[in-house]
């Protein structure tokens, strides 16, 4: 039975030589050292022998396994060096050829417009002051006008912390205070942008959290014209210089009197559409004269001294600007969607 397993051992040696493809040295293998390869299929023989046979035919199995298995590794090495080869030389690399760019990144469409409205509020003046993101009740809400008992508390619902009158800002507005508090009695022309929060149901038109900028501008002498004249000059630059805007009355606290912008909507041109919903206009900020009551909570005298304020979505500016149907798109991090600004 030994001499069988050497016989077996010198064919399968003699097989190896000439196999000369990774195929047909896994045919080999298949049919010399798998589970029904002959080396194998000689071990179930072993029930033929004597008791005394037995541990010299096992022990010449296994050495011949382990052979085997050692010549079939050194051959696939040779078969794969040889193949790589040939590989090299049929593709016929150029290796003088220069590397394939790695694709840039760019801009959120979110970011891109923020440094937008920047670039055209640092052009007429206005200068960025940050503010904090985590606010007291205080400046969130009593200092701008609206104390405890005010039902227009009911539209900013946020987020509470564990640290009672400490929230989360539900608008950039609290930077006001911060603001003239830090620049008085000096004149004031700041923006500030920064995350808001909102304790609200997410849909395709509201989120619990965006960015939102506030414009401040104090002195003497300031007047609605004065707002007027600055928001237009923003939007036009913003949306086109021939686009027709108007101001439209409205309610804010902090600000008396207080109106909304619209612009001439950018999609139909102002002939009405379903974004427009057939108005031809389309809302883009809230405004107004700063409130006597903020001013003097800020440190500067009414009597002397008067400003304009104004809240802007750069968000919804952008989904404005470019068609955008649902602002959670900002926030899904698709790469469909953000590949296309």
């Amino acid at each position: 039975m030994i001499e069988q397993v050497d016989q077996l051992y010198q064919e399968a040696l003699s097989n190896l030589k000439t196999a000369e493809s990774s195929e047909a040295l896994t045919s080999w293998y298949r049919n010399t050292l798998g589970t029904k390869g002959n080396i194998q299929l000689l071990t179930r023989q072993i029930g033929q022998l004597t008791k005394e046979e037995r541990p010299a035919f096992g022990k010449r199995i296994n050495e011949v396994k382990q052979a085997l298995q050692e010549a079939l590794d050194a051959r696939t090495a040779e078969v794969k060096a040889v193949e790589l080869e040939a590989e090299i030389a049929g593709g016929a690399i150029d290796v003088t050829l220069p590397g394939r760019r790695r694709a840039n990144g760019r801009l959120h469409v979110a970011t891109k417009t923020l440094r937008e409205i920047y670039a055209i509020w640092a052009d007429m003046g206005f200068q960025i002051y940050r503010s904090r993101d985590v606010e007291t009740d205080e400046y969130n809400f009593e200092l701008l006008n609206i104390p405890q008992h005010h039902p227009a508390r009911d539209m900013w619902d946020t987020f509470h912390t564990t640290t009672p009158s400490v929230i989360l800002r539900t608008h950039t507005s609290p930077g006001q205070i911060h603001a003239m508090r830090e620049y008085y009695p000096e004149p004031i022309r700041v923006i500030l942008p920064g995350m808001c929060y909102r304790y609200e149901q997410i849909t395709a038109r509201s989120e619990i959290q965006f960015h939102q900028i506030e414009g401040l501008a104090v002195g003497r002498d300031i007047t609605f014209t004065d707002l007027k004249g600055t928001l237009t000059s923003f939007a036009r630059r913003m949306f086109g210089q021939e686009r027709k805007v108007r101001f439209r009355a409205n309610y804010f606290p902090f600000t008396e009197p207080s109106a909304e912008m619209d612009v001439e909507c950018i999609l139909c041109n102002g002939s009405g559409c379903n974004v427009c919903k057939h108005t031809g206009w389309l809302e883009i900020l809230g405004c107004g004269m700063v409130h006597p009551t903020v001013l003097k909570n800020g440190g500067y005298d009414p009597e002397e001294y008067s400003g304009f304020a104004f809240g802007m979505g750069p968000e919804r500016i952008a989904m404005l600007k470019y068609g955008i149907d649902d602002i959670r798109y900002f926030w899904s991090n698709d790469l469909r969607f953000l590949e296309q600004f």
